[in-house]
Formats: structure tokens, sequence, C-alpha cells
């Protein structure tokens, strides 16, 4: 009876423990979530000034006047969209191939200073972003001259450390008997990296676009440091445009910024298979 007794309380003890577990996963959930859904209904609005906005979790009525004034706002509404998906899918590319083939060199081949160089890199991956966007300014501006350009707002994203930081770990886990056999066979390290490596790294290529993808496609400061005319700017510093001295333009500023997040979803649930697969990359052992 005792033990029985006593496997009554255990069997409680889970039920409470994983009830408890799963009301806080919903919260932090529904904490996640409402300001996605707050943007989305608030772009159903009246495009008017903030301060006649009674702001409310559901609003009084659907209405798609917001969209059509955000594209009416301004000539360039088509242009910021077009601008953000240029860069943002150069900067995509590029860290995918520049990455992956780092990543194949520092994971794969034996080279003099391989491990210093790593750690530099490392090392750099630690300075927080802002303290770079100085220097970065003067380069980009008094040296090279290109500022308001495409090339202002893509060299310096072409390819992330913590990118190849990704590969090189997911790269380190291949065997390398693999390698051996195709050198055997008088492969080069080209036709290694393009035939065996990078067929076998299409998960962590996958969550290397998606990631990157996103973060140059929400990024807002650099776009708004290197741009000054509205013809180049990208549709999250476009989006400013909405906001003056004493009006803000609350319900079209949503819908342009629902716009704006459509991408990102349809990227991520196109890609959801291998991001889920590629989560736990980085902690692969080496």
């Amino acid at each position: 009876m005792a033990l029985f007794n006593n496997h009554l309380g255990n069997r409680a003890a889970r039920y409470t423990r994983n009830t408890i577990i799963v009301v806080l996963l919903l919260l932090f959930a529904l904490a996640t979530l409402f300001p996605i859904y707050f943007m989305v209904m608030s772009s159903f609005g009246d495009p008017v000034e903030a301060g006649a906005i009674s702001y409310s979790i559901w609003p009084g009525k659907f209405s798609f006047e917001s969209y059509k004034f955000f594209f009416k706002f301004s000539e360039y509404s088509y242009r910021w969209l077009l601008n953000s998906l240029i860069v943002a899918t150069v900067v995509m590319v590029s860290n995918v191939i520049f990455a992956t083939m780092a990543g194949y060199a520092f994971g794969k081949i034996n080279f003099k200073g391989r491990k210093v160089l790593f750690a530099v890199l490392l090392a750099a991956m630690m300075i927080p972003y802002q303290v770079t966007q100085v220097p970065l300014y003067i380069l980009i501006v008094n040296i090279f001259e290109i500022q308001n350009t495409y090339q202002a707002l893509i060299l310096p994203s072409l390819v992330t450390v913590y990118n190849i930081f990704l590969a090189k770990q997911f790269m380190s886990s291949i065997p390398n008997e693999i390698l051996e056999s195709a050198k055997v066979e008088g492969a080069s390290q080209f036709k290694i990296l393009t035939k065996i490596i990078m067929p076998l790294s299409k998960t962590v290529m996958a969550v290397m676009a998606i990631l990157t993808f996103m973060e140059n496609w929400n990024t807002f400061f650099w776009p708004f440091l290197v741009t000054n005319t509205m013809d180049m700017q990208t549709i999250q510093v476009g989006l400013k445009n909405f906001r003056f001295a004493n009006t803000t333009y609350f319900a079209p500023m949503m819908a342009g910024a629902t716009i704006s997040a459509v991408p990102m979803f349809i990227l991520f649930f196109s890609l959801q298979r291998y991001f889920l697969e590629g989560v736990t990359v980085g902690a692969v052992k080496g």
C-alpha cells in the first residue's frame, strides 16, 4: 500500500511539474507572438494620425486603406522593398559561399597558423557590433567614398565570423576518411569542396542562409548611416519616413512593417525543416 501511495505521489508531482512547464511555455509564446499580432491588427486601421488612434488588441473595423496609403505615400515604397531584397539576397549568397569555403579550410586543411588565425577570428567575434561602426563608417565614406551605394550596404557584411565558425564546426564532424579517399582518386581541393563537402553540408548552409537573410533584411542602423537619399534606403529605414515631428502615420507604418515581414516568414517556413535540423550545428564536437 505504501508503495502504491508513493507511486501515486510521484505521478502527481510529475503531472504538476509538467503542467507548470507547459503554462510557462505558453505564456512565453504569447509574449513572443503578441508584438507580431499587434503589428498585423494595427495595420488594418485607418491611415490617420497617431493621436486619433485607439490602441486596442482588436480593431473596430478592418480596412486595407493603410496598405494602399503605404504604397501611395511615397514613390520609393517599392524601391525600399527592392533595395532590401537585393542587399539581403547578395549578402546571404556571399556568406554561404565564403563561409563554406573558410569553414572547409579551417576544418579540413592543415596549414601553418590555422589555429592562431581561427582564434583571432573568434576574438573578433567577441567585439560588440557597435564598436566597429565608427571606423567602418570612416572607411566606407572617407576612404572608399562609396556612401549611398549598394556597395556600402553590402561590403561590410560579405561574410561574418559567426557563419565561418558555424561552417567550421559542422565540417569538422565530417570523417576524414571520405576526403582521403577522394584525394587518392586524384580529386583537387576545389572538387572535394564542391562535390563532397557542399552536398554533405546542405543543412548548415541552409541555416546560414536563413539567419543571414533575416539579419540583413531587418537591419536598420547601418543602412541608416550610409544612405542619405530615399531611393537608396531599405524598407526598415524607409519606415521612419512615416514619422514626423508632430505626426505619425501609425497604421500605414504597421502596414509597411507587416509587408516587410512577409519575405522572412516565407523563407523561414519554406526552409523550416533544414533550420530545425541545424539549430544545434554549432554544438557539434570537432
